[in-house]
């Protein structure tokens, strides 16, 4: 089936709408008459989405800064203090993907627990708590570091009650407790509750300006004012601090803006696609175990069935063992069910 000219694809690859550097600038032009310049991350529009995010999330005051990693380092390196004993996830972004940022920059001690799994236990943080506590030099936990979901585990998120005992843990023994929460609006979408349901379990949280709210690049990072008042200048210190950032808050502050109504209705879509997909012999749908917008697509003949979705309108990332990492983002509004399955189909 040949693709109209008026149709819109289907991206089922990423977590967002991708914007080409001319769609992107044709965006910021429109949006440009309502956008105040900030200064060194200070003021303007900046100024406006850290407010907003603040009170989307329940929290007393937010601080962009220009990358997650950034903000991840500086939530943990603030919460941990003189308690260099970090707890985090095996397979999280800041174990893995920062280059040792934490260890080399701020003299942290990242401790991996659970790997090969998206969630740790309490009881594997009493047990980590104690050994710290009690060895013959003793070394206090200073924080804990939950992501969630966990693109390592193809975006399974960490269970929720174990999250809450945690959370209830840490809070009695003044232990400081981050969620980097990159894609948590995402992971809402799935579990039902809202973004604050969980912000309120932790002291910060970390949200991706960039992963699908369409800027090109940014993170928020809510909290406390007693903690966040002065973070700017560490984030200057670590040279995160960019003479503007209005071009990437601006889109950041329109693409927030109404995203949980607009993902919800895109979530129903593709879960009415993977109705329909289960129904039909051809496929073979596997969903992840706690997941959220990714599942997992096997057909026979891959490489042909991904060049003809995508002349049908469905764009998807390249196989392996036949098997597709589908996506689910706002780009499944494009279509109704019915049509994403009939180009899936064809």
């Amino acid at each position: 089936m040949a693709l109209a000219a008026s149709s819109a694809p289907v991206i089922a690859s990423g977590d967002g709408i991708p914007l080409s550097p001319v769609a992107y600038a044709e965006l910021l032009q429109k949006l440009a008459g309502g956008i105040a310049a900030d200064n060194y991350g200070l003021g303007g529009v900046v100024e406006k989405l850290e407010a907003h995010m603040a009170a989307e999330l329940g929290k007393e005051m937010a601080v962009w800064f220009p990358t997650g990693t950034l903000a991840n380092h500086m939530a943990v390196r603030t919460l941990a203090g003189d308690r260099k004993r970090v707890l985090v996830q095996a397979e999280s972004h800041l174990y893995n993907d920062c280059g040792d940022c934490c260890q080399t920059l701020s003299g942290l001690n990242l401790i991996p627990l659970a790997p090969g799994r998206a969630t740790f236990t309490l009881d594997e943080v009493k047990e980590m708590a104690n050994r710290s506590a009690t060895g013959r030099v003793k070394t206090p936990i200073g924080a804990i570091m939950i992501e969630s979901p966990v693109r390592r585990k193809t975006g399974e998120a960490f269970d929720l009650a174990e999250m809450k005992k945690i959370s209830g843990w840490a809070r009695g023994e003044g232990v400081g407790l981050h969620l980097d929460g990159a894609r948590l609006y995402m992971a809402a979408a799935y579990s039902g509750l809202n973004v604050r349901d969980y912000a309120n379990l932790f002291d910060m949280v970390y949200i991706s300006m960039y992963k699908y709210f369409g800027a090109a690049s940014g993170a928020i990072l809510a909290g406390p004012k007693k903690l966040l008042t002065d973070l700017f200048h560490a984030r200057r210190m670590f040279g995160g601090g960019q003479h503007e950032a209005w071009p990437y808050a601006g889109i950041a502050l329109n693409g927030v803006q109404g995203f949980s109504a607009r993902y919800a209705k895109a979530v129903q879509t593709a879960e009415a696609v993977i109705a329909g997909l289960k129904e039909d012999r051809r496929f073979e749908v596997k969903r992840i175990p706690n997941g959220t917008n990714l599942f997992l697509l096997k057909v026979s003949d891959a490489v042909s069935f991904q060049r003809k979705a995508q002349a049908a309108g469905v764009v998807l990332s390249a196989p392996k063992d036949d098997q597709f990492i589908v996506a689910v983002n706002e780009t499944w509004l494009r279509a109704a069910a019915p049509e994403i399955l009939s180009r899936l189909r064809s």
